[in-house]
């Protein structure tokens, strides 16, 4: 099925969003200047060394140690066939060595890191330190298999090893050597720049999102609509060094309304912050975290079906095995996911729901493993956590229930208000008064989320913003306005 991509740059942020015939299937949103730290290199220095848990604490400039488990060497090689040297490396405390963020700080937990570095291009992984030689378990033709495996350890030297990807199935001989010769002169850049830094220097820097998504897309690509002109250009720039994709992929979006909503995908993300995901019978799924795992409840709502019960929890539970799979791939879920299925009797119907799992899962990118269901309809299954999830980003703890429940982020709500100013001037209005919390206003200015809008596509336009302190922070109210002269408070306050 072709998929079209949207990307867009605003408030400090970028956003990437697939979608397939209209709904989402992913999205990836990330700060700039401090977004997804998977896959950087930093130089450290290990702090102590704990026999009991098994793992080493390494210094690597972050507010909290990372954590460097010991006896899991190289076991993010088991997604792919092949095998690794099995003798892990001894550490010592006070040693200074490079690490790779394999998962980024979590709650009170510091990033987790590797010290078998591993850097990515479109067709093959280079381990420069781990003698390894796999394989993508969804290449599937033998004959490919063994011809790819060939070609990769014709590239290897001593102690290297390399893994073919997904996309790698039909490349040429000429493009897997050409992808080699460039991770090998990654890896010798880190080392170089690594001999005289200092403990905590961040040595090399994982892709940021738009070359991330162009090295990793699978599929059929239909269009890719880019709202800011930046970005666009620096597409048009990376198809042409890597031969990705042609230019007449990408469209330059350059409408008066936020892009996301021009395109009705707005809503869409929106309602990932929300608990309660409908079904298309009816029924509906609620998802919730809790501090070990996310647990999905699973309803039949309004649908009763036009048969038994057991007919209708089997169908109600089938479109949720499908969605849920859709919401933990959009939502970024990581760790354990327990899934309470509705009740089905009889076990043929179990088993197929449990494969409908499997299936939806199977084209997920982050490594998954599913149990089998319970007599009691509780499906569990894994899911890698290899970046922030994205409610962490788009909510915050609530400061009216002592942080049981949350609320938007300042980020989330920047880019709300954004896409209601933007409606404002697309409709004709010189002028935007905005009645918002007073506090979040403090942060909305200090952040300079608006300022790129503010000095390009709004020049010349005027927005103000009305302190208010009996609003809470979620709610705000945004009216336009043509008057030559306006009438606001004494305490507005004009953007910038």
């Amino acid at each position: 099925m072709t998929k079209d991509w949207y990307f867009d740059r605003f408030c400090g942020a970028q956003i990437a969003v697939c979608a397939e015939n209209g709904k989402i299937v992913e999205v990836e949103l990330e700060r700039e200047g401090g977004g997804d730290v998977t896959g950087n290199v930093y130089k450290g220095r290990v702090a102590n060394v704990v026999g009991g848990i098994q793992a080493a604490f390494v210094a690597c400039g972050m507010e909290k140690n990372c954590y460097l488990p010991l006896n899991e060497h190289n076991a993010r090689l088991n997604s792919y066939d092949g095998e690794a040297d099995a003798s892990p490396r001894a550490i010592e405390e006070g040693e200074e060595l490079l690490v790779q963020i394999v998962k980024p700080a979590y709650g009170s937990k510091g990033a987790k890191v590797t010290a078998d570095l591993a850097f990515v291009g479109r067709l093959l992984i280079y381990l420069p330190q781990t003698k390894f030689l796999g394989i993508s378990r969804k290449i599937t033709d033998t004959e490919q298999r063994e011809k790819l495996l060939s070609e990769a350890d014709k590239l290897r030297s001593a102690g290297e090893g390399f893994i073919v990807r997904t996309a790698a199935e039909h490349a040429a001989k000429k493009s897997l050597k050409t992808e080699a010769e460039y991770l090998r002169k990654l890896y010798r850049s880190a080392l170089e720049y690594a001999a005289s830094a200092p403990v905590g220097t961040l040595v090399y820097r994982e892709y940021d999102l738009p070359m991330k998504v162009m090295r990793d897309s699978l599929g059929e690509i239909g269009k890719i609509y880019v709202g800011d002109r930046t970005v666009y250009e620096r597409f048009l720039r990376l198809a042409k060094i890597g031969g990705y994709l042609p230019e007449k992929k990408f469209v330059l979006y350059t409408g008066k309304r936020a892009m996301l909503e021009h395109y009705g995908l707005a809503q869409q993300i929106n309602a990932l912050a929300g608990t309660r995901v409908p079904l298309g019978n009816g029924g509906d799924i609620v998802i919730n975290r809790t501090e070990a795992m996310t647990v999905v409840d699973v309803n039949t709502g309004k649908f009763t079906g036009e048969d038994d019960l057991e007919s209708t929890s089997y169908e109600t539970n089938l479109q949720a095995a499908r969605e849920v799979a859709r919401q933990v791939r959009l939502r970024n879920i990581g760790g354990i996911v327990a899934v309470d299925f509705i009740d089905m009797l009889q076990s043929e119907h179990r088993a197929a729901v449990q494969q409908e799992l499997e299936n939806a899962l199977f084209d997920d990118r982050a490594k998954t493993r599913v149990y089998e269901m319970s007599e009691l309809c509780v499906a569990l299954f894994t899911r890698k956590r290899t970046k922030n999830d994205l409610l962490s980003i788009m909510l915050k703890p609530c400061p009216y229930c002592a942080g049981d429940g949350h609320i938007p982020s300042d980020l989330f709500l920047a880019v709300s208000l954004r896409g209601k100013i933007m409606d404002c001037f697309a409709d004709g209005y010189g002028s935007v008064i905005i009645d918002v919390n007073a506090a979040l206003m403090k942060r909305l200015l200090a952040g300079r989320y608006f300022t790129e809008d503010a000095k390009g596509a709004w020049l010349g336009k005027r927005v103000y913003f009305v302190p208010r302190e009996d609003l809470r922070e979620e709610k705000f109210a945004v009216r336009g306005d043509d008057g030559a002269v306006l009438t606001v408070p004494d305490n507005a306050q004009i953007l910038y």
